[in-house]
């Protein structure tokens, strides 16, 4: 089990990225499958604001193509992955579970989405694509537009978790999702994943540097530097 720790609210930094990416690869080599865990408050709040906002245009774009990478990286691991979210998860939280093949969420007030319209920005193009995948298209454009957090019940009903448990048992239920599929001859399962992310992840290749640009021109636009500098205190 790999566990997101950085805090109380597991905020995504560089430091968080960079770990996360070596433990991938340590997974990769070593192992059958992995599951990708969280704290019981907070599986993540998203990115580190208040930190990522002393950053100028070059190393934002660093940031976000290192973000991209580790995304990809976990979305495109050729072998079952799952996401046990035990507590809330926003924004980036979100989009890290979305990179996983299945996900497992706690029942009560635990809360999903991609919020980033409210602070004047786009989602991430590759969570763009990453959600319409999971969710279809019309449930997809609702999230996105209007950026409504929803518990993790109403994320199921959409498809958005595979499923719902006791905050006790959900981890737990999650590694045994994945010891089960790891029992699966490894080359089968990665073919079958193969079909899945190949598509997804060339289209994103494609316009990546475009999107990049994109969302850095909003990110320092003069408007949404005062509502990140408005949630950076929430942190």
């Amino acid at each position: 089990m790999l566990r997101l720790s950085n805090g109380v609210t597991n905020p995504i930094g560089l430091e968080l990225l960079e770990s996360l990416s070596d433990s991938l690869d340590r997974v990769r080599a070593s192992f059958g499958g992995a599951v990708l865990a969280g704290g019981n408050k907070f599986f993540s709040i998203g990115l580190d604001i208040p930190n990522l906002l002393g950053l100028d245009r070059s190393r934002m774009r660093d940031f976000w193509n290192a973000f991209d990478r580790v995304v990809l990286k976990l979305f495109c691991l050729p072998m079952p992955t799952a996401c046990a979210i035990c507590g809330h998860a926003v924004a980036g939280g979100t989009i890290l579970a979305l990179a996983c093949d299945f996900r497992f969420a706690a029942s009560g007030r635990k809360l999903l989405g991609l919020n980033e319209i409210r602070l004047g920005l786009p989602v991430p193009y590759i969570a763009d694509l990453m959600l319409r995948q999971v969710v279809g298209d019309r449930d997809a454009t609702k999230l996105l537009c209007f950026g409504e957090l929803v518990k993790s019940e109403s994320a199921r009903s959409m498809g958005m978790i595979d499923g719902v448990f006791p905050e006790g048992d959900t981890e737990r239920l999650a590694v045994e999702k994945i010891a089960q599929l790891s029992h699966f001859p490894k080359a089968a399962f990665a073919a079958i994943k193969e079909n899945r992310v190949a598509p997804l992840r060339a289209r994103f290749e494609k316009r990546r540097k475009e999107k990049t640009e994109q969302l850095l021109d909003l990110w320092f636009s003069p408007h949404v530097r005062v509502l990140l500098e408005e949630a950076a205190k929430k942190f």
